[in-house]
């Protein structure tokens, strides 16, 4: 696998996932950091986009895929990992962390997060 990488940090999404009805109805705030490893040799020197992955792809996948409603951020962060893989195919492996603010846990927390690799 290269060493080269992109990284697309703090997308930020509303989604209504989880496991209580009040957080379909509702909803919250959501962040996405997305790590691909990517060989940057040819558009380092060509200066061309059709040889690199194009941010905005990233954006369109992963908002396509916080739009549907999942009861675990788990199956919501597989989902993205495999879009990005199967939409992406210069992308040689990509990282997603996923992070939740305001989980339902009972307690003062910042934000809950999974990370997922593939």
């Amino acid at each position: 696998m290269t060493r080269n990488q992109i990284h697309v940090k703090g997308l930020r999404f509303w989604g209504h996932h989880g496991c209580m009805e009040e957080e379909a109805v509702i909803g919250q705030e959501y962040r996405v950091d997305v790590i691909l490893w990517v060989n940057l040799s040819a558009s380092a020197i060509s200066d061309d986009l059709g040889q690199t992955i194009d941010y905005c792809d990233v954006h369109r996948i992963v908002q396509r895929e916080m739009a549907v409603r999942s009861k675990l951020v788990e199956q919501v962060c597989g989902r993205i990992v495999s879009a990005l893989r199967a939409e992406l195919p210069m992308a040689e492996a990509v990282e997603v962390q996923l992070a939740k603010f305001q989980p339902p846990i009972g307690g003062d927390c910042d934000h809950i997060a999974v990370v997922m690799q593939g």
